[in-house]
């Protein structure tokens, strides 16, 4: 059984399968809680803990998955070209509304850090958690952080963006597609977008433009931390 553990493939096929299950029960409950990255999430520590099986030998095969995380940001791409001419009627509206919510989630970060107390280690992995996972990574190495939280930080920022986006559409009556693509991309990066897609064309291709602007301007912004 250990020789199962040990093969890259262990991790890529629960990977896959958990996320299937996920899905699965995402179309049955048609429930925005039913998220199925944190169903998969949930399955896979409840594989590893349940059968003892060690962390490293599901990171192998994570690691390869974790190789496609550039490339599917990248792929979104496709959408932000299809709005070509949305994105250049609203450049401006876009711009500020990207920088704002970065500021806003930077500075967010640092008072409540401060609040509670946390090292600078800690508050430096929190700091990127709303751009994506690539970018993020790359940002807590050169503030200090630690990579692990970070990551966490972003997986579940992302799964709250996505969870409760749409509410929070309705609940301040955001009409415009795409002040409500650029605010969930700027807050919940591609996990967010994902949501986003759901809602529409416009608002998915807008939630990917505000990923990589809102990635840009994090990084600026934090050289002068």
């Amino acid at each position: 059984m250990s020789e199962i553990y040990a093969s890259p493939l262990f991790g890529i096929v629960l990977c896959i399968f958990s996320f299937e299950i996920g899905l699965w029960i995402n179309r049955k409950t048609r429930s925005p809680l039913a998220n199925p990255l944190l169903i998969a999430i949930a399955i896979c520590i409840a594989v590893l803990q349940g059968f003892a099986i060690p962390l490293e030998s599901f990171q192998q095969g994570g690691q390869i998955i974790s190789m496609f995380l550039a490339p599917a940001t990248v792929a979104l791409a496709l959408s932000i070209y299809s709005q070509w001419e949305v994105l250049k009627k609203n450049f401006l509206p876009i711009l500020a509304g990207t920088l704002t919510g970065s500021l806003t989630s930077i500075v967010s970060v640092l008072v409540l850090c401060k609040l509670f107390g946390l090292s600078d280690e800690l508050t430096a992995s929190m700091i990127p958690k709303s751009v994506t996972t690539p970018i993020a990574m790359e940002i807590s190495k050169q503030q200090g952080g630690i990579v692990s939280i970070t990551v966490a930080a972003v997986i579940v920022t992302g799964i709250i963006g996505a969870v409760i986006a749409p509410a929070l559409i309705k609940l301040f009556r955001v009409k415009n597609p795409v002040e409500a693509g650029i605010a969930i991309g700027t807050c919940s990066h591609a996990l967010g977008t994902t949501k986003a897609l759901e809602l529409g064309e416009v608002q998915g291709a807008m939630s990917g433009i505000a990923i990589g602007v809102a990635g840009m301007i994090t990084v600026l912004l934090t050289m002068f931390l």
